[in-house]
């Protein structure tokens, strides 16, 4: 909406008139996915609030992204945090909880009720629903066919962002090829082809590209100011020794060094690969950073400290990024993904789950310090959830990773076998109870007596037998501060996300 200025001093500077100086000059420009269903519903849904509240224009946007965060791993996150700060967990407050507004936002797809990590991260980046295993796609997408990700193409917020003139930042502990801040840039309907080695031969043929071509490709403004994660071996050749592991080489089969050609781009590009590098990088300058410092995803943070050439935590990363990304008078949009809960959950060990969901939330404190709430949007969430459960009937203050106890301290609680169990399980996943033979299916529960369940690298029990743990289809967390926060509240779609993003930064209609 263009703004009419009436006062004298809107005469004189426009920008003074824009509640965060957000763009106003021209109505924003219609985006490819304009026409999809989705993407109206959301648009109607969001545009409907902003009549009702109003909604003052952000001039920046965060959205922190805890993969695979949903609410059982909010609350267990939280007692644990608190309990390894020593006070109670229970009661204790993460970061993103004391944020002033939130909401559920409803995480199916158009072809699942269960989702995966694909199709969220598309609904947030761009507003539309689209199948599972795709990215950056509208529904008519055909999923047998990679060439229709051209035509059935979705403009994410990052490249509307980058169109208009604002700084972009992408950030994640996962691979950045990988499904979450690839939406930020990609089109695939495969969302497995990180490098061409994974292009399947009538991919090939099609001329289908891999993700890792697709940000080199990149073409929005002049590129993101800040991209740092892992996924090292899907932008280096088969031929190239990994700069950290020298056991290991990248994984493309062209011959192609994309940080090289991504370095030779720009005079101002820099490539950090691990902690070193990271910390020579001048963030407060207008330097481009592309940080790859895993050949695969980055370390969980449990074992980060253990890393040979080091990794900045996911909190180190978002104060860089701020820095950077706030040089820009327009603004800018920045994607923070805490993308090893998830991994940590499919293996059933909730000890790395929640240790990396309490990075997560320190990262959220770090930009809650780092930015004014009075034009900067921030929003955390999740884009789905594990079938990860809180149990029992636990005493107050009981170890959360721990056997359940009787709250009067009679010891461990037990169940019909008259074996203890833990807190924190599973539904499924490769703890199950039950193992499978030739010789026929066993459920035999492990007696967990003498068994540190608080280590490490423990398994959780879970019931159904099956290698990896799946996603959950519940509703997910949303919570939110600054300008725009008021239009997350009560049920939500997912896809309406991105239409509060967009909408407080005044970059669609």
């Amino acid at each position: 909406m263009i703004r009419i200025c009436v006062s004298m001093a809107c005469l004189l500077s426009l920008s003074a008139c824009a509640s965060s100086g957000g763009p106003t000059e021209a109505p924003p420009p219609a985006v490819r996915q304009q026409q999809d269903s989705y993407y109206q519903s959301a648009a109607k849904a969001v545009s409907g609030r902003e009549a009702e509240r109003g909604a003052p224009r952000a001039k920046n946007v965060i959205l922190f992204i805890g993969d695979g965060m949903g609410v059982s791993t909010i609350t267990a996150g939280r007692i644990w945090a608190g309990q390894n700060r020593g006070v109670d967990g229970e009661s204790y407050r993460l970061a993103m909880e004391t944020l002033p507004y939130s909401a559920f936002a409803k995480t199916y797809t158009h072809d699942s009720q269960v989702a995966d990590s694909a199709p969220t991260a598309t609904a947030m980046t761009t507003g539309v629903k689209s199948y599972n295993g795709t990215i950056g796609v509208t529904q008519s997408a055909d999923i047998r066919k990679c060439v229709t990700a051209e035509t059935a193409s979705a403009d994410s917020l990052w490249e509307i962002a980058e169109d208009a003139g604002l700084a972009t930042g992408v950030i994640s502990t996962a691979r950045l090829t990988h499904a979450t801040p690839a939406a930020t840039y990609a089109k695939t309907t495969e969302r497995d082809w990180e490098n061409d080695a994974q292009v399947s031969p009538s991919g090939k043929e099609a001329g289908c590209r891999d993700i890792a071509r697709q940000f080199v490709d990149w073409r929005h403004g002049d590129g993101f100011e800040v991209f740092m994660g892992g996924g090292r071996a899907n932008f280096l050749p088969s031929t190239l020794v990994d700069p950290e592991y020298p056991n290991l080489k990248g994984a493309r089969a062209d011959g192609r060094d994309l940080t090289r050609e991504w370095a030779e781009a720009g005079s101002s590009r820099r490539v950090v690969t691990d902690l070193a590098g990271f910390r020579g990088v001048n963030f407060d300058s207008d330097v481009q950073v592309l940080g790859l410092f895993e050949p695969s995803h980055m370390q969980y943070e449990a074992d980060r400290a253990r890393d040979r050439a080091g990794e900045p935590s996911l909190a180190d990363l978002t104060r860089a990024a701020i820095t950077r990304l706030s040089r820009n008078p327009k603004g800018y949009v920045l994607m923070v993904e805490a993308g090893r809960i998830d991994h940590a959950h499919h293996a059933g060990n909730a000890a790395r789950a929640l240790a990396d969901t309490a990075a997560l939330d320190e990262a959220v404190a770090a930009a809650m310090a780092a930015s004014d709430p009075r034009d900067t949007l921030i929003i955390v969430t999740a884009d789905h959830s594990h079938t990860f459960v809180i149990q029992g009937y636990p005493g107050r203050n009981n170890p959360i990773l721990g056997l359940v106890t009787y709250p009067d301290g009679k010891g461990a609680v037990r169940g019909l076998d008259s074996r203890p169990f833990t807190t924190l399980a599973y539904m499924n996943g490769p703890g199950s109870i039950c193992r499978i033979s030739p010789q026929g299916n066993v459920c035999n529960r492990e007696d967990l007596s003498k068994v540190d369940t608080q280590a490490l690298d423990y398994v959780q029990q879970a019931l159904i037998p099956l290698p990896s743990e799946t996603h959950g289809g519940e509703d997910v967390a949303v919570f939110a501060r600054g300008p725009g926060a008021q239009l997350v509240s009560g049920t939500i779609e997912q896809n309406e996300i991105f239409h509060v993003m967009a909408r407080s930064l005044g970059l669609v209609r």
